[in-house]
């Protein structure tokens, strides 16, 4: 990825941390869509989730995480695969969006990869019924597509580790959690357990 491609990214996190729109005016959605964006600016950490040609059989997907330091934003890593068709969930879908170790701090002295934090991010879908999920500590509202990106940061060691995730009903019920070693919520697994 290019110094274009740098630019771009650092300009949605610059329009979300505004309160802004994540999408450029200038680029239409048809050609490069950004789904979501999670800028914690607390530990310095940005998830951005991005489909290319949303519209075509070779739509691509795009996970780019980004990290705070010598005052900018830096691109540090991400993912990119062919895009998931939109499905509709009932409650709450997890999906891995990818990982990446810190490269900015692994510079900084000790210089050590156990000391250096691992950045990590999940993609979540929600269905209607929800209103916001809390991850690691925060609350997130359940955007119109419901489809969230969310970011944190671990150290290196307990790096696959992901967030207790809770889905919270728009009358402030919890609907479904998953834990950090669960595959599946608690409330596919009560579905699951009434069908049998």
């Amino acid at each position: 990825m290019g110094p274009r491609w740098e630019s771009f990214l650092r300009g949605v996190v610059r329009r979300v941390s505004a309160g802004d729109e994540p999408q450029p005016w200038w680029l239409p959605p048809c050609v490069l869509t950004v789904v979501s964006t999670d800028v914690h600016t607390t530990i310095g950490a940005a998830a951005i989730w991005i489909v290319a040609r949303p519209k075509s059989p070779r739509a691509r997907e795009h996970i780019a995480l980004l990290e705070w330091h010598d005052k900018r934003w830096r691109h540090v890593g991400g993912s990119s695969g062919p895009a998931d068709d939109p499905v509709d969930v009932e409650v709450l879908e997890v999906q891995q969006g990818g990982g990446v170790f810190s490269l900015t701090r692994s510079t900084d002295p000790p210089r050590s990869l156990t000391t250096a934090p691992w950045i990590s991010c999940v993609k979540v879908r929600l269905g209607r019924d929800v209103g916001h999920v809390l991850i690691d500590g925060r609350r997130l509202e359940n955007p119109e597509q419901c489809r969230l990106i969310a970011v944190w940061t671990s150290p290196y060691p307990t790096r696959a580790a992901r967030p207790v995730i809770v889905a919270m009903g728009r009358d402030g019920a919890e609907l479904s959690r998953l834990g950090p070693d669960d595959s599946l919520d608690t409330h596919t697994w009560a579905r699951l357990r009434e069908e049998l």
